[in-house]
């Protein structure tokens, strides 16, 4: 019996080969893709795992969670005192009966810290890349680099809001007892407590998108955290000095004075209302973002 030879001879493989690269050339100039390629839900879970796994990361949301916890625990023993010593001193009841219910403000009285925190991880995440080049590995990955820059963004703000949900809510946990020793009641289950909780921690997470839009534009993890610090720390106290109409005008509409419009139960004096002050804050955030995503997609890597 004779036998059949399988190996294609060399014309045929040129022909065979010629024939694949039609395919490919046809299917490429239909548009269609050659492989599963970089999708936005395997974008957004190959950064969820760099996310969870960076032990930076983990000691940073948890140091959030210890210092709004803390930081509520040792504003719930203060408001409890002055409470308290109120009762003697007529004067300074009704100043402190004019704050409101101030007893709810202390769960939150830890935000300011939160921000920084969860600010500078967020400038650290992106910037960290640029630095050890990693952004390289990344956006060979994923050539369009806008998928990855907005998987980074999104986890951030999912992150920081959850992150500071919970932290709020075992503050006001904490604080209830600490209240009940003052004679004074804290009710964690009241609609203004929950929406003072969801503003505060959509509040962090737009700063957390801040702080990576700075990371991307600045590429420098020092410039960013340094810029995030300026922003909501240092500008609010060089207004506070410089006096005039406008400067008074103008402080409204610096980020860090637009959550206390929009967790206050009435309008506060000299301050924009709480939608206002919503959009403001939404517009500090888009801004840079889209900037950050404009230039990112120009600029060598």
């Amino acid at each position: 019996m004779s036998s059949t030879t399988l190996e294609p001879t060399p014309s045929r493989r040129g022909a065979h080969s010629g024939a694949s690269n039609n395919q490919a050339t046809d299917r490429a100039g239909s548009g269609l893709s050659t492989g599963p390629g970089p999708s936005f839900p395997r974008v957004l879970n190959s950064e969820f795992i760099k996310f969870r796994t960076l032990l930076s990361t983990l000691i940073l949301l948890g140091a959030t969670i210890v210092v709004i916890v803390g930081v509520g625990a040792l504003a719930a023993w203060g408001i409890g005192q002055a409470l308290q010593s109120s009762g003697a001193n007529p004067q300074r009841a009704a100043a402190l009966a004019a704050q409101g219910d101030i007893a709810a403000s202390a769960p939150s009285a830890g935000i300011s810290f939160a921000q920084l925190i969860l600010g500078s991880l967020a400038v650290l995440i992106i910037s960290s890349e640029f630095t050890t080049g990693m952004a390289r590995s990344t956006f060979t990955a994923v050539p369009k680099r806008i998928p990855a820059y907005l998987a980074k963004v999104l986890i951030v703000i999912v992150a920081a809001f959850l992150v500071t949900a919970l932290s709020l809510w075992l503050a006001g946990l904490v604080a209830v007892p600490i209240f009940d020793q003052y004679g004074h009641t804290l009710d964690v289950s009241s609609g203004h407590y929950y929406r003072t909780l969801l503003i505060n921690s959509g509040y962090v997470a737009a700063v957390a998108a801040i702080g990576m839009a700075l990371g991307a534009l600045l590429r420098n993890s020092a410039g960013g955290i340094m810029s995030l610090v300026g922003i909501f720390f240092v500008l609010p106290i060089a207004l506070q000095i410089i006096q005039g109409d406008f400067v008074k005008e103008l402080r409204k509409f610096i980020p860090s004075n637009t959550l206390a419009p929009m967790t206050a139960a009435e309008h506060l004096p000299d301050t924009l209302e709480a939608w206002q002050a919503a959009l403001v804050l939404g517009a500090w955030v888009v801004v840079p973002v889209l900037l950050a995503g404009i230039l990112l997609k120009k600029r060598d890597v």
